[in-house]
């Protein structure tokens, strides 16, 4: 495989040394480009878009040929895995992901196939694979699922929820069945993140958007345990290096301890909990990545560069530290505003590295 010319991203997850503080953002392939709105009108729909991997490639390049971003990350759905399971995966105009199939009783969960990734997710590894070719070392390429606890809220309530009460309830009321779901789906996420790792993933994340919405007692057993059995079972070196993990739960400042003692590199943060206190509860211990407010990005960029300085000044010296939102970047932000985010923390942290 060709030499990484920027691996900064990468030494950041493993707190190696860098120049300055590597920068990516959660949904940077996005609505907000209106190049990327050209390419999903060319491929007729999301999912077309997704699982055609030259446009997948496509979309997911865009921000590079824009910005000085020091990682890409593969342009899907984390709905990939629920679909190939048979739940019959579509989008509703305005209302978000919708399952033909909804999951309600044990003999449900009994009848899911695991997925092979190569045969029924083959689109989503040949786009891993053509996206790491067009890269040519550029940056490292991350791939990334989502959280067992995740997919099952979408495949109980049959598409996203305001009060996830189907999958409470079931957790509450059948918890064998719960946790026969969430052992199904760890054994899918890893096979599937494996699948990518082999297809030229350089480092993968784990998106846990919906475990912040559990009790603390329920994350530990519904969701952290699940993610902490998918950890142990990845491929952490290929291609000669190491293959950084990152796991991120939105909402879950208040669990960064047991996070970091998942066996992940890095832990992601929302905009919710300052960095400095983060790294003084797991710095020792894991990588951090955040945490900016995605809608400082409506800012001006005087704003968004002081927001951008106040969260280096919290993080302090050293590396460990990758920079980018506290979630996705939402569609209406203005590209030259995402820009200026990017030019920032480039030029403000490198105060904060000693030079090599």
């Amino acid at each position: 495989m060709t030499a990484l010319k920027n691996d900064r991203f990468l030494r950041a997850l493993l707190k190696q040394p860098v120049d300055v503080t590597p920068v990516w953002m959660m949904r940077q392939a996005g609505r907000y480009l209106p190049e990327y709105r050209a390419s999903r009108a060319k491929a007729g729909d999301f999912m077309s878009l997704c699982m055609n991997p030259a446009f997948a490639c496509e979309v997911t390049l865009q921000p590079l040929e824009r910005y000085p971003l020091d990682a890409a990350i593969l342009f899907s759905d984390i709905l990939t895995i629920p679909d190939a399971m048979g739940q019959g995966l579509y989008f509703e105009t305005g209302e978000g992901p919708r399952f033909r199939k909804v999951i309600s009783t044990v003999a449900d969960i009994e009848a899911l196939p695991i997925p092979d990734p190569h045969q029924d997710l083959g689109y989503v590894m040949d786009a891993v694979s053509t996206i790491r070719r067009e890269l040519n070392g550029r940056v490292p390429l991350i791939g990334f699922s989502g959280s067992p606890w995740t997919l099952a809220t979408y495949m109980v309530e049959g598409g996203s929820s305001k009060d996830f009460r189907k999958i409470k309830a079931m957790l509450y009321d059948q918890p064998e069945a719960m946790h026969l779901l969430l052992g199904k789906l760890a054994q899918a996420v890893t096979a599937y993140l494996n699948g990518q790792i082999q297809a030229g993933a350089q480092a993968v994340q784990i998106f846990d958007t919906w475990g912040g919405n559990l009790s603390s007692a329920a994350y530990q057993t519904f969701s952290l345990a699940y993610m902490k059995q998918i950890v142990s079972g990845l491929i952490r070196e290929h291609d000669g290096r190491k293959v950084p993990v990152i796991l991120f739960t939105k909402n879950g400042g208040q669990w960064l301890e047991s996070i970091a003692e998942a066996g992940a590199d890095a832990l992601g943060l929302d905009w919710t909990c300052d960095i400095g206190e983060a790294r003084r509860r797991v710095g020792a211990k894991v990588a951090l990545q955040g945490n900016m407010d995605p809608a400082v990005l409506y800012a001006k960029p005087e704003a968004i560069r002081a927001e951008v300085a106040r969260i280096l000044a919290s993080y302090g010296q050293g590396s460990g530290h990758v920079f980018n939102l506290g979630h996705g970047i939402t569609p209406e932000v203005d590209p030259a505003h995402a820009g200026a985010f990017i030019e920032a923390v480039h030029e403000l942290s490198a105060g904060y590295h000693t030079p090599a």
